[in-house]
């Protein structure tokens, strides 16, 4: 069943925001896609997010491992062990296939380590299928 989602996007390749946004438009799903282009923006926009107003709060997080400012392993670390954001599903996303960021990401609850293809084509194809498979056919839990 096709459904609404928000999803964060943390990336500070401007091509790969433009790519990734435009994948998800793509799609039969009327997704909300909020940019943050640093760690710390990320932070912010969640910590404000969550005590403000939790409609603000993504159903997914894609997060890169290579930001400035705070990379990718601290927000991650920041979301799994806030209570009301560690439920968030977090993708990491990132042109890494370092096997101590692997490590890394899992040991801190990231729920999928994904290597951004280089391939025009083949990372669209990616981001496609990030969004069939948590949008579309996980369930995901409920902001409440």
């Amino acid at each position: 069943m096709m459904k609404n989602a928000h999803i964060l996007l943390v990336e500070d390749n401007e091509g790969d925001i433009v790519l990734t946004k435009e994948a998800l438009a793509e799609a039969n799903i009327k997704n909300k896609v909020s940019v943050s282009r640093d760690g710390e923006e990320a932070i912010n926009y969640l910590t404000k997010a969550f005590e403000n107003v939790e409609e603000l709060l993504p159903d997914l997080i894609l997060l890169d491992i290579n930001l400035p400012r705070v990379d990718g392993k601290e927000v991650l670390h920041f979301i799994k062990t806030t209570p009301g954001l560690k439920k968030i599903p977090v993708v990491m996303l990132t042109t890494s296939s370092n096997q101590s960021d692997i490590a890394d990401a899992y040991n801190n609850y990231a729920n999928c380590f994904i290597s951004k293809p280089v391939d025009f084509n083949k990372f669209f194809d990616v981001v496609r299928m990030i969004e069939d498979f948590w949008i579309s056919i996980v369930k995901l839990p409920s902001k409440n």
